[in-house]
């Protein structure tokens, strides 16, 4: 089955969306539940990571004899769905053993999360770093560290190896922590990846309700991760092989990567009844000039796969936007709000998404740049217009979360008739579980 995209106006347009008349910020989180028995969490992934099911969603087919757009397949035979010549993004973000854990000299175990690097704050360099550095953390019993700094002993290549952590403050929810590590008898300090790799321990979703195992090193990794940074796994990836890419290869779609680093975040659960009382966590965000141009020759219109690859490529269309307000900008002072795209100004008048993307690689010219680094807290719920984004490759995604509002704007508000079938039709949910292909 092969389809097209439709061309993107090159002029100013005018938002005009299904829920104009709806005030996003109202949107009552109770209207995004449904009941997920425990035993639909699947708690390991499939021997194949190909063969899982696949929930494929084509509101703009006419095709098929049944009324509903919605059928099931598997993974494997999801370029079969895909439009040839397509642009197709994906997060090439590595999961780090964020993990660490500390024993007082009383036995209390103290956990320490790594969530985000401080000192120094890129994250390449940070793992490159020997000796001292430091991260913003979540403390596990905390209580029972209030001052006094934890020790550890381990070996790394038969040599030993000591590890100090001190609390130098707070930052917000998260406490800044620090770290120093030295090799006996004046050896090479390793590197803080390699200090990771020997102590830490992989983050897993809280909700599997099941310790980290050897296999999720494996596992809980996609086949094209790279660039270490993530505490969780941008998991709608976890689906693909190195057969399925070539198949998508095959049919001449192209594929760019960029990087987006999960946070924590990813998990916090909307606690207020209307999502304008729920704060979106930071994400730092990498893309390439490569990725900026092959948008351009596409029409500014790709296949996302993960959430994690739409809020990027949508924050990027605010970024080109106040580039054309302040070509002077710097990165940080770019980083787009959660509310910044439902602003009455933005709605008034847009941009373009091609003068918008253009924008930012003129940005990189002018700062003699080759990759773009920035930062968003973006929202996408009801009431969001895609720019970018034409089709979704996701996994289903925990009641009255921020990702089923996210899905639901996609959709255009079908999104419980897509979970009532997969519920209905066995299909398995989270991290660990099957996926879809969204094309509304």
């Amino acid at each position: 089955m092969t389809k097209s995209f439709p061309r993107n106006p090159l002029a100013v347009t005018t938002f005009i969306s299904t829920f104009a008349d709806m005030n996003t910020q109202h949107i009552r989180i109770s209207d995004y539940n449904y009941e997920l028995p425990d035993e639909r969490i699947a708690k390991y992934p499939l021997a194949r990571r190909d063969q899982s099911k696949l929930l494929v969603y084509d509101k703009s087919s006419n095709s098929k004899s049944s009324n509903s757009p919605i059928f099931e397949s598997t993974f494997c035979h999801l370029p079969d769905y895909l439009p040839s010549g397509a642009l197709m993004v994906f997060n090439n973000t590595k999961v780090i053993q964020a993990r660490l854990h500390f024993y007082k000299e009383t036995g209390a175990l103290i956990e320490i999360f790594l969530l985000e690097p401080a000192s120094p704050a890129d994250y390449e360099q940070m793992f490159q770093t020997r000796g001292r550095c430091s991260w913003y953390c979540l403390i596990g019993n905390l209580k029972k560290w209030k001052e006094g700094t934890l020790t550890k002993s381990l070996t790394i290549d038969h040599s030993p190896l000591t590890i100090k952590a001190t609390r130098r403050g707070v930052h917000g929810t998260s406490h800044l922590v620090e770290f120093e590590w030295s090799m006996a008898n004046g050896q090479c300090v390793p590197s803080f990846a390699e200090v990771l790799d020997a102590i830490g321990e992989l983050p897993i979703p809280p909700y599997l309700n099941r310790n980290s195992e050897e296999s999720d090193k494996t596992t809980y990794q996609t086949v094209y991760s790279k660039i270490k940074g993530s505490v969780a796994a941008p998991t709608a990836g976890l689906h693909f092989t190195p057969e399925v890419l070539a198949a998508i290869d095959a049919k001449g779609i192209d594929r760019e990567e960029l990087t987006l680093h999960v946070g924590a975040g990813t998990f916090k659960p909307v606690k207020s009844e209307e999502i304008g009382g729920h704060e979106m966590h930071t994400e730092y965000f990498a893309v390439r000039r490569q990725t900026l141009e092959k948008l351009l020759e596409h029409d500014c219109q790709a296949i996302a796969v993960g959430t994690t690859s739409v809020r990027t490529l949508e924050s990027l269309y605010y970024i080109g936007l106040r580039l054309q307000a302040n070509p002077d900008l710097t990165a940080e002072q770019l980083h787009i709000d959660q509310w910044e795209p439902y602003t009455s100004n933005v709605q008034c008048s847009m941009l373009n998404v091609q003068c918008s993307i253009r924008n930012i690689i003129e940005w990189l010219d002018r700062n003699h740049q080759d990759v773009f680094h920035g930062s968003t807290q973006i929202i996408i719920a009801p009431g969001y217009e895609y720019k970018i984004v034409k089709m979704l490759v996701t996994n289903f995604h925990q009641p009255q979360s921020t990702l089923l509002l996210l899905v639901s704007a996609f959709v255009h508000g079908d999104w419980r008739r897509i979970y009532d079938y997969a519920l209905s039709h066995d299909f398995r949910f989270l991290s660990y579980g099957d996926s879809s292909l969204l094309i509304p």
